[in-house]
């Protein structure tokens, strides 16, 4: 996906209906792009030669959604009177806290959440088929490494919300499973999702390397004892990754460092 392209906004009315219009994610885009990608110096990482399981996260590392997610909370969220702001929401992200407790010193009610986000998660639905959520050559670094190692996604994604994002892609079919919501007890940033990944493989958290592109993502990681690579992304650009086992520009960068090792798959 070319980023910063200018997307179709939908807008919501007071009345819940849609208004379709004017470019909004240009904005999104534009404002996390002017924090830079890690240098060369920066992601070259130490050799990555034990693993033999790679967990990846989806949104943001997979396909290129984590702005359309925002752009959907922060119009269902605005008609109960909060504004949410990009650094604000990238702030509630890190501790995977909920932007909808913001309405109820507002005024919301428990009902007045629920509807609106109902409303989110039908426009965020829209925007899923309406706008370009490829990452480029995700496909092709999948490909390669399937052949070297053990594949699974490990993902906050609701399962619908997944099943109507790959109902026409092919990255499904290089993994051994995929463990969405529904599959864990408690979501990231808690070690619950890695935990339960290890779990089905039945191996140990250092055979294993996560994959991430945020800093939520990346506590949970840790929280599991795994190592990580954060592989950058515009949007997350501002968190703090310090934690990161290793650091990468691209999943390509990535790939090309995997497989430049002699790992043996199991």
């Amino acid at each position: 996906m070319e980023r910063g392209r200018p997307a179709l906004e939908l807008i919501l009315a007071p009345d819940g209906t849609l208004d379709r219009g004017r470019p909004a994610l240009e904005l999104i885009l534009e404002s996390a792009s002017v924090y830079p990608m890690p240098s060369a110096e920066m992601i070259r990482p130490p050799a990555l030669t034990q693993y033999t399981h790679l967990l990846f996260d989806h949104d943001g590392v997979l396909v290129d959604t984590e702005p359309l997610y925002y752009e959907a909370t922060r119009q269902s969220i605005a008609p109960l009177g909060v504004e949410l702001a990009l650094e604000h929401y990238l702030e509630l992200m890190v501790d995977g806290a909920s932007p909808w407790e913001l309405a109820r010193p507002l005024g919301a009610s428990d009902d007045d959440i629920d509807h609106w986000r109902t409303k989110r998660n039908v426009l965020y639905q829209e925007l899923l088929v309406s706008e370009p959520i490829e990452i480029e050559g995700v496909e092709e670094v999948l490909a390669k490494l399937h052949k070297r190692f053990r594949i699974a996604i490990v993902t906050t994604a609701k399962p619908e919300d997944f099943a109507l994002i790959h109902r026409h892609r092919n990255i499904v079919p290089f993994t051994d499973f995929v463990l969405t919501r529904e599959a864990y007890q408690r979501s990231k940033p808690h070690p619950d999702p890695y935990l339960a990944a290890l779990a089905r493989y039945g191996i140990g958290p250092n055979e294993a390397l996560a994959v991430e592109d945020s800093q939520r993502g990346l506590r949970a990681a840790v929280a599991a004892d795994l190592d990580c690579a954060a592989i950058h992304h515009p949007f997350t650009a501002t968190q703090d990754f310090s934690l990161a086992t290793y650091r990468f520009g691209s999943l390509s960068e990535l790939a090309e460092q995997l497989l430049k090792q002699p790992t043996s798959r199991s």
